[in-house]
């Protein structure tokens, strides 16, 4: 019987599989993430009367993809942080900038998405611009993509833009409980990181 339970505790505390061990890879793996919004992107040029029919479905399924990514992202990081063997102020600055990389790309990513389904069809502008400063805003789409999910993702939410259908408001609740997360992690990485000093 205790040989069975010991049997079941080493098989519990065996590493899980990650999808990457090493910070260096980690760093050339992470743009690979946009691949399938690309394909997405190719069809939607190629086939757009399916892909405006599924237009919903599609949005809702990116954002399904960048939450699992980014939780197997951020594991794989976490990971990384715990089972090196690099003093702890060259684990922290790989931690730092492996978090700034997944950070950037995570709002890249939700700015291409807004963009490539029409930011202004599901954002609606709250604010008194003048009519010059408002045709810059809607020639420039992508970076109007970019600066929504900038101040979403860092939950700055300055309130000029409102999200104006269902699948919007969930894009949008999702970037902002992914920039909660990655937050409270880094502390929490940075924390471990002192407190673990002169033992790494």
């Amino acid at each position: 019987m205790a040989e069975s339970e010991n049997r079941d505790k080493v098989v519990f505390l065996k590493p899980k599989k990650r999808l990457f061990y090493n910070v260096y890879v980690a760093f050339a793996f992470l743009p690979l993430v946009f691949l399938p919004i690309l394909f997405e992107w190719g069809f939607s040029l190629y086939n757009p009367a399916f892909f405006n029919e599924f237009k919903d479905l599609f949005l809702i399924a990116n954002i399904l993809y960048i939450v699992l990514a980014r939780f197997a992202l951020l594991d794989s990081a976490l990971y990384i942080f715990t089972h090196t063997n690099h003093p702890t102020n060259a684990t922290l600055m790989h931690i730092v900038l492996l978090y700034l990389e997944i950070t950037v790309l995570t709002i890249l990513y939700y700015a291409t998405v807004y963009n490539m389904f029409d930011v202004f069809s599901l954002f609606h502008l709250n604010s008194n611009f003048t009519p010059e400063n408002l045709k810059i805003v809607h020639d420039h789409s992508f970076i109007t993509s970019f600066y929504i999910s900038t101040v979403t993702f860092t939950t700055l939410g300055s309130g000029d833009w409102i999200p104006q259908t269902l699948t919007a408001m969930i894009a949008v609740s999702s970037e902002v409980i992914l920039g909660v997360i990655q937050g409270g992690v880094f502390v929490a990485i940075i924390i471990y990181g002192h407190q673990s000093k002169g033992k790494i």
